[in-house]
């Protein structure tokens, strides 16, 4: 009798499982299917595009003069 009730149980578990997870697929799905929903696409533009930071125009820099130096260098 036991054993019944812990199998029930556990079937119910993975039944309430799988019923969340075709809801959440079912709420992203039609976020992102929708007609006015452009932030899937803005996402993926912003995290393809290189970071055009001050710190990453400074490391460009630096890796110029540091081939000027070797340039130099090697002309030597």
């Amino acid at each position: 009798m036991d054993s019944n009730k812990v199998a029930i149980a556990a079937l119910l578990f993975i039944v309430l499982i799988v019923a969340i997870n075709f809801a959440m697929y079912a709420i992203a799905r039609g976020a992102t299917k929708g007609n006015d929903s452009r932030w899937m696409g803005a996402l993926k533009d912003s995290l393809s595009k290189p970071m055009e930071s001050s710190a990453n125009k400074s490391m460009d820099e630096l890796r110029k003069q540091v081939e000027e130096l070797k340039k130099k260098e090697n002309e030597e």
